[in-house]
């Protein structure tokens, strides 16, 4: 069966900077589709990050690149298996560099909290009770 991938450009500031922090959170990059104005991280099998410096981004878009330190561009949300792996990539995500953004949401059947990454875009990890989305 086909599997749909899903890449998300982002644009970043300083792509050496960015390169190391989503390593230090565990995901990896594919040198194959990285030079020196692009990363590919590859967050899993069908989900990749394709961290752009700005000037390398605008060629993509005639519109003006957002400053996601000020101004909301994108939610990321990426599911984690357990309500501790949310707190284990969220540990991660801050001992790199990132900032936590808002409280924790735990609504006992689901439970989330978010950061912002170096460039101030905003990743929620969420865990779903895999009996609610059954049921």
């Amino acid at each position: 069966m086909y599997q749909q991938m899903i890449f998300v450009n982002l644009p970043v500031n300083d792509l050496e900077a960015a390169k190391e922090f989503f390593t230090a959170l565990g995901y990896s990059i594919n040198p194959q589709f990285s030079n020196d104005d692009a990363a590919s991280v590859v967050i899993s099998e069908t989900i990749v990050a394709m961290l752009l410096t700005k000037p390398f981004y605008a060629t993509f878009t005639k519109k003006e690149i957002a400053d996601a330190t000020t101004t909301s561009e994108v939610l990321i949300c990426l599911s984690a298996e357990s309500r501790e792996k949310v707190d284990e990539l969220l540990d991660r995500a801050i001992a790199a560099g990132g900032t936590e953004t808002g409280p924790t949401q735990d609504h006992g059947f689901m439970y989330g909290r978010a950061f912002d990454d170096l460039d101030g875009h905003t990743w929620e990890i969420m865990w779903m009770d895999p009996a609610a989305v059954q049921g």
